[in-house]
C-alpha cells in the first residue's frame, strides 16, 4: 500500500466531517455541529481560506483518505515572515505509526520557511512524543487566551 497526498477536493468533505468528529471527541470528548456550513464555505467557498491536505492509501481494490492536516497562513510581524497555524493534524487509527502524519508535516514544512504552530492537548502523550520527534518543542513564554464564541 502506498500513500500519497493532495489537495482536499469537495468530495472528500464527508470524510473531513469525520475525522473532524473523531479528532474532538478523542481528543476532548466534543461533539462536533454536523449541521454547520462554514466548513465548506471556508475549504471550498469564494473566500475559502483554509486549506487541507489528504493522505490517500492506495491499495489493490480502492484509494481511502486515511490522515489529514487542516491549515491555514499566519503572519508573524515580528519575525516579519509569513508561516502555517495548524489546525488539526489527524490519521486515522490504523495507520499510526506508518509515517503518515510525517508526511502530512513534511507537505506543510514545505509550504513554508517560516514558523509552524499548532496546540496539542494538554495530557495527549502521544502527540507530544510524535511532535518531538520532528524537532518540535512547546513554547513556555506564551499563554493561549481564547474568547469564546458568540452563541447562535
Amino acid at each position: 500500500m502506498t500513500v500519497t497526498l493532495r489537495s482536499a477536493q469537495e468530495r472528500d468533505l464527508p470524510v473531513i466531517r469525520r475525522m473532524l468528529a473523531d479528532h474532538a471527541a478523542s481528543e476532548a470528548g466534543l461533539d462536533v455541529p454536523a449541521g454547520r456550513t462554514e466548513l465548506a464555505e471556508a475549504l471550498f467557498g469564494q473566500a475559502a481560506h483554509v486549506h487541507v491536505v489528504v493522505a490517500v492509501a492506495s491499495g489493490d481494490d480502492d484509494d481511502r483518505v486515511v490522515g489529514m492536516a487542516v491549515w491555514y497562513r499566519t503572519f508573524s510581524s515580528w519575525a516579519m515572515a509569513s508561516g502555517i497555524w495548524l489546525e488539526d493534524l489527524y490519521v486515522d487509527d490504523e495507520f499510526r505509526g506508518a509515517g503518515v502524519g510525517r508526511l502530512l508535516m513534511g507537505h506543510l514544512r514545505e509550504r513554508t520557511t517560516g514558523r509552524i504552530e499548532w496546540d496539542v492537548t494538554v495530557g495527549n502523550t502521544g502527540a507530544e512524543r510524535f511532535y518531538a520527534s520532528l524537532g518540535a518543542s512547546p513554547v513556555p513564554e506564551i499563554n493561549r487566551y481564547r474568547l469564546p464564541a458568540v452563541p447562535e
